[in-house]
Order: C-alpha cells, then sequence, then structure tokens
C-alpha cells in the first residue's frame, strides 16, 4: 500500500461540467479541468535568467505562427525544425541516452546486429550506463548483466559508466552510485532544454529540470546507440496548475497520487504532463523529480517543469556542459489545463492494485499493515528519508512491523548517516531509524 494524500471531499471541480472526480468529494472546488479547443493563453511562470549559454543553437521563440509548448520546443530544436505541432513524427537528436543491467545487453545486441560486430556508437560521451537492478543478486547469472555491461563500454570506450565491482562492500566502488534516475541527476546529466531517453519507464523523472525525457526499448536504443537519432511522435500537452502553499505534511507524491486519481492510470497515455503554478515553484528538485517520475503511471510520454533558479542552484555545481532552457510561448495550445488548489489536500493512499485506487488514508485505519519500505527511484532519495524520519521523531513510537530502508544512491546513504534531521537535536536518519528500530539501511539500489 503506498501512502501519499488525495484531496478533500472539496477538491475537484471541471468547468466543462463532466464530472470526472470522486463523487464522494464535492463542496467548493478546488480541481478545475478546463478543455482548450480555443488557444490557452498563459504568462510565462519563471523569469529567472539561465546562466550564460552560447553553444547550444537557440530555440524556436515566437518567429512561427503559432506558439508552442516546452515540450514542442525541445523537439523543434532537436529535429532541427522552426515548429512542430501534437502528432508530427520527426527524428530527434539525441543528447543523453541511459541504459542498465536490464536494458543494455539487448540493446548491445541490436546495436551490433544491425550496425556490426566492430561498429563504433555515435558518441561514447553521450552514453550513460548505470547498473542498478541486479547488482546485490546471488545469482550469478543475473550478475551476468553487468559483466555484459562492463565489457562493452570496454569496447566502445564509454566515458560514463558506473561500475561496481565489490558487491560485497558498495563503498569500496567509488564509481558505483545506485539508482540510475536519481543517479543521472546528482551527476549532472539532466540539463534544461535537452533529449533523455533511457530504456527504463521512470526516465520521465528527469523531466523535472525543464527537458524531454522519456523512456524507450531496446530495439529503439540500440538504433540510437548506433545513429544518436530516433523518431518520434510529438505528443500534445496536457498542463498541470497547481497553486497554494504545501501544507508540511505532504510531499510531491501526494501531488502526483492526487492527479493520477483523477485522470485515470490512461488518462494521459502518450501526452506531456507540464507541470507549472506557485506551488511547484515552490518544491526543490527532489520533490519536482518525484512529480515527473510518476507521469508513466498516468500513461504519460513524459513530464516536464520549467526551468528556474532552483534548477540553477541545483546544476551549478553538477555539469559544465552548456545548456538552454526553454518555456512554454503564450498562446500555445493546450490538449486540456487542470487548475488544483494544493490548499485542500488531505493524505491519502493508493490501494491495490493500481496507483489511481487511491483513498484517504484516514479511512485506512483498519488496514492491516504486513512491512513498510521506504525507497525506490520514487521515494528513496533524501528528502523522502528525511520527512520519514520526522514521522518517527514525532511519533516517539516504535514499529511493529518489519521496515526496510533502501537508499536510491550511495549520495542518499551517506546523507542518512550524516546530514541532521531539523528539530531533532541534532540527530540523523539513522539515529532516529535505530531508536524506532528499523532494519538497517541497504545497500543503494
Amino acid at each position: 500500500m503506498a501512502s501519499s494524500a488525495v484531496a478533500s471531499s472539496s477538491t475537484f471541480h471541471v468547468i466543462n461540467k463532466r464530472d470526472v472526480g470522486l463523487s464522494a468529494f464535492s463542496s467548493q472546488p478546488s480541481f478545475c479541468i478546463q478543455t482548450t479547443k480555443k488557444k490557452v493563453v498563459s504568462k510565462k511562470i519563471f523569469s529567472v535568467m539561465s546562466p550564460q549559454q552560447t553553444e547550444r543553437k537557440p530555440a524556436t521563440t515566437g518567429s512561427v505562427k503559432t506558439g508552442m509548448t516546452m515540450t514542442e520546443k525541445i523537439l523543434a530544436r532537436a529535429s532541427d525544425k522552426p515548429e512542430v505541432t501534437p502528432g508530427d513524427n520527426v527524428w530527434v537528436n539525441v543528447d543523453v541516452l541511459m541504459t542498465h543491467d536490464i536494458g543494455g545487453p539487448a540493446s548491445f545486441g541490436v546495436f551490433k546486429e544491425q550496425f556490426g560486430q566492430k561498429a563504433k556508437v555515435w558518441n561514447p560521451e553521450k552514453i550513460v550506463i548505470i547498473p542498478d537492478h541486479y547488482i546485490f543478486t546471488a545469482d550469478e547469472r543475473a550478475n551476468r548483466n553487468v559483466d555484459v555491461l562492463r565489457d562493452y563500454c570496454s569496447e566502445q570506450n564509454i566515458k560514463y559508466f558506473y561500475d561496481i565491482k565489490d558487491r560485497g562492500n558498495f563503498r569500496a566502488n567509488p564509481d558505483y552510485k545506485g539508482v540510475c534516475h536519481v543517479a543521472l541527476a546528482q551527476e549532472g546529466h539532466c540539463r534544461p532544454g535537452e533529449v533523455l531517453l533511457g530504456t527504463d519507464s521512470h526516465t520521465c523523472t528527469a523531466g523535472a529540470f525543464g527537458q524531454f525525457a522519456t523512456g524507450i526499448g531496446t530495439t529503439d536504443a540500440g538504433f540510437v546507440l548506433g545513429t544518436g537519432k530516433l523518431l518520434l511522435k510529438v505528443p500534445p500537452t496536457l498542463r498541470f496548475v497547481m497553486d497554494g502553499e504545501m501544507p508540511s505534511y505532504l510531499l510531491a507524491k501526494d501531488l502526483i497520487l492526487q492527479i493520477i486519481g483523477e485522470i485515470s492510470v490512461s488518462g494521459a497515455t502518450y501526452k506531456t504532463m507540464e507541470f507549472v503554478g506557485t506551488t511547484v515553484e515552490s518544491l526543490s528538485m527532489e520533490e519536482r523529480m518525484t512529480l515527473c517520475n510518476m507521469v508513466v503511471e498516468a500513461g504519460g510520454k513524459n513530464g516536464v517543469i520549467p526551468t528556474d533558479k532552483t534548477t540553477y542552484d541545483y546544476l551549478k555545481d553538477k555539469t559544465s556542459v552548456p545548456y538552454e532552457p526553454v518555456y512554454s510561448d503564450e498562446g500555445a495550445r493546450f490538449l486540456k489545463e487542470y487548475r488544483i488548489d494544493i490548499s485542500k489536500l488531505e493524505p491519502l493512499v493508493a490501494k491495490p492494485h493500481s496507483p489511481d485506487n487511491r483513498a484517504l488514508a484516514r479511512e485506512c485505519k483498519d488496514v492491516k499493515i504486513d512491512r513498510v519500505y521506504i525507497g525506490s527511484c520514487t521515494g528513496g532519495k533524501t528528502e523522502d528519508f528525511m520527512a520519514a524520519a520526522k514521522v518517527f521523531l514525532a511519533s516517539g513510537k516504535k514499529i511493529k512491523v518489519p521496515t526496510f530502508l533502501v537508499p536510491a544512491t550511495q549520495k542518499v546513504w551517506m546523507d542518512i548517516y550524516t546530514l541532521p534531521v531539523p528539530g531533532s537535536g541534532g540527530k540523523t536518519c539513522s539515529q532516529i531509524f535505530q531508536e524506532a528500530g528499523c532494519e538497517t539501511p541497504a545497500s543503494p539500489s
């Protein structure tokens, strides 16, 4: 049972009078949908200027006849076109391709079959390979996948291979990182305005940095390895405007589960989910990553958040690669626009067996829990563990069921043991978890 938050009984309203909310949740509306057959005029959300970037081709601006969304602008620039519209099929130049120990071996096989056993990849500095799924298994056959990654990276002189060589002690591996989606951000591979593709459905996480990021299959990845290009259909955009001050008991996971609960797990199929508004502006980069991470649970092609000072501050010591952010134009066409008043949301859970099977947490008090897991690409970041530690600290109680902690990366693992939790008198997450009776934090994965 995944815990998060849902709107209270006053959270959903549809302007065109087509009720798609929960029938029991009704009074003053705070969640609105507007179908945009006409142009949606939307102001530029952020006025913060990006750092000086001069080496990238400028994004398409107001010189075209119709305003474009963020995703449309990125794909237009990446395909060397003045403009694109939803439904267009365009050959896109890829800035970063990521694969791991599940998708990598098959992708390499496709590459060698199609381009030749001795062929070289299009650019060894634009490929990022991160083993993170099978690394701590006892089955040597599973670990063979990592051996395949290692051999391929050696053959191709891949610059960014975050290898693990000592599975008995992950800290003895300075190159090893952990979960690919969090590691991509921490290592500076996520940059505004770029195209990032990965052989994992949650590659959309990187959209938090104002880029087009989506998951692809191993056949497509094999083609990208050889050419640096991929044929993509331009998706239409759903825009989610979230305003209001975030209550201290909510996290970004609450926001995205609320949205998925409203539009369903197929409500954004092959669509961009663009997140804007004062609430989004207030989120940290880790929280924005959570928001974009789960767009695929609604069927989304990608999620995207406009770049601002928070983005620049996160990136300033992580990358020296030039980048140029883009923003949706005034007059850009959105398939639908949703407006949400965050201040009215309550904690919720997503019940089995679907992310859109939501319920208010207070309605699930009698549900028996067998064990608890804190981790994953969605919930294994430093701020996720900080939030959990604060809950344990406030309750002062011991756990009643086994509680497992799996930090996403080496950096998160270190943060758990070194960073003081606000309001704890200097205690770290690890100390608070230990006092509560949780399992010792596992190796990052």
